[in-house]
């Protein structure tokens, strides 16, 4: 019998598995490692996918996982090649067109046929680094959170009559889009999606993230993503003042400084020596979840801060000793990314941590510029020396190891300090008034007229 179609042609192939088929056929012969690397870096710290059942699904009939969801899951482990023990001694490959691809195929699955499947696939395209597309990840938030009410996601599943693992599986996609949304809310200056009296989907706890066998290594990076969680959830509280229009914003931040003094006292063992002392960073997403609470705690001192503003004078005493605890803040920022080690450094993140280091740094010059007069002065502040400080930094770790956290920060206040510099050796060497006028104001606006593209969108919340 004569076949007509062409040999390895498919019949009504998918937009996505269309898609899907070129990212397989470019990452050949690595398929299967990027797999076990996905397993290996991210899922560890964000669980999404049941390894097991996944892996069981890929070997019988792959054709029956979604497109999209594979797409992103290649697309999204690419950013751990350079530093994985089986991958790195190869060419990666171009991680821009192969995130195209991804994007194409998600957007295609949305459209054609929406379900769980594409909500994990959001989530992995979401969550990928480096982020490129702010408004295109909102979108995709809000998708996902969208198709997730309607599916019920948002509700306890664990009283129904379905099986264990579909109730895990619908709690874990719920945490994950929870931790997104937040997170996301706070990097991007926009409000969340999801209300906190629209769900009742209970906290992770360890029985529902890790079998009876489990190792002690994998409780320990449980153990971190369920204190992940639970401080998204404080961070929430806060985010609902910080949004609050003026007239209904109470700016009394006596609960939220308590509701996060309690999350950190219901932490034990390793989580507790990694977000008070900034020890045990080598557990898997310890470094995240040490980042996430400083930021969050430097939300809170900001948010201290400018509610003293409007009771008392700039050099009242209470202003004063609110910028100095805010100071010491981003200095511990500092220090944690001083202390961090390549196998930090190529391990998991959340992509939106690359926000809050240009949120501190702008931070910070803001204070150096409401405190001095001089130019001389604002360079010789601690304020500047800490941001200073950070954005060498987060330069070193993009040039030697090509760190994309540090690409926002560095591509957005490394000119400013080094013109900063610059003006203060040039001030030195001539007893000349400076040409600068933009830096001997002690005026913070001038950052917003002079830099208009500074990061920091909670600045315009105040």
């Amino acid at each position: 019998m004569v076949q007509k179609r062409p040999v390895g042609l498919a019949v009504n192939k998918s937009p996505s598995a269309e898609k899907l088929a070129i990212i397989e056929k470019i990452l050949e012969p690595f398929v299967d490692d990027i797999i076990n690397e996905y397993f290996t870096k991210a899922n560890e710290c964000l669980p999404l996918l049941d390894e097991q059942s996944f892996r069981d699904q890929y070997l019988e009939d792959k054709t029956h996982i979604s497109p999209a969801l594979l797409s992103c899951l290649y697309a999204h482990t690419l950013v751990y090649w350079r530093h994985s023990p089986t991958l790195s001694g190869n060419k990666c490959p171009d991680d821009r067109f192969i995130w195209n691809l991804a994007n194409e195929a998600v957007y295609s699955e949305l459209y054609l046929s929406p379900g769980i499947s594409i909500i994990k696939a959001i989530l992995l395209n979401i969550s990928g680094r480096p982020t490129t597309s702010i408004i295109g990840n909102g979108v995709l938030l809000g998708s996902a959170v969208s198709m997730a009410h309607s599916l019920g996601l948002n509700h306890n599943p664990l009283p129904w009559k379905i099986p264990q693992s579909e109730k895990y599986l619908r709690m874990k996609l719920w945490w994950s889009l929870l931790l997104h949304d937040r997170w996301l809310s706070l990097a991007h200056g926009t409000p969340p999606h999801i209300s906190r009296i629209q769900y009742d989907v209970p906290l992770p706890t360890l029985e529902c993230l890790c079998e009876g066998d489990s190792s002690e290594a994998r409780v320990r990076t449980a153990n971190v993503f369920i204190a992940l969680v639970r401080l998204t959830d404080v961070l929430d509280q806060h985010l609902q003042r910080v949004y609050a229009v003026d007239g209904n914003r109470p700016w009394d931040t006596t609960s939220l400084e308590l509701a996060l003094n309690n999350w950190v006292e219901s932490l034990t063992g390793s989580c507790r020596l990694i977000v008070i002392r900034g020890s045990r960073l080598e557990i898997p997403g310890a470094a995240n979840l040490r980042l996430a609470y400083l930021t969050t705690r430097l939300l809170l001192q900001r948010m201290e801060l400018e509610a003293e503003k409007r009771i008392y004078d700039q050099l009242n005493e209470r202003i004063m000793n609110r910028y100095i605890q805010a100071r010491r803040t981003a200095e511990e920022i500092l220090l944690l990314l001083q202390e961090l080690q390549v196998e930090q450094l190529s391990g998991f993140w959340l992509p939106v941590t690359a926000f809050a280091f240009p949120a501190t740094v702008n931070f910070l010059l803001r204070c150096a510029l409401e405190m001095e007069s001089s130019l001389q002065g604002l360079a010789r502040s601690s304020s500047f020396r800490i941001a200073q400080d950070i954005v060498a930094t987060l330069r070193k770790y993009q040039k030697q190891f090509e760190w994309d956290l540090a690409d926002i920060c560095v591509a957005q206040h490394a000119d400013i300090v080094d013109r900063i510099l610059g003006g203060v050796a040039r001030e030195e060497e001539s007893d000349n008034n400076m040409d600068i006028q933009e830096f001997s104001m002690p005026d913070a606006s001038i950052l917003d007229q002079y830099f208009p593209s500074l990061w920091d969108p909670l600045q315009n919340a105040w």
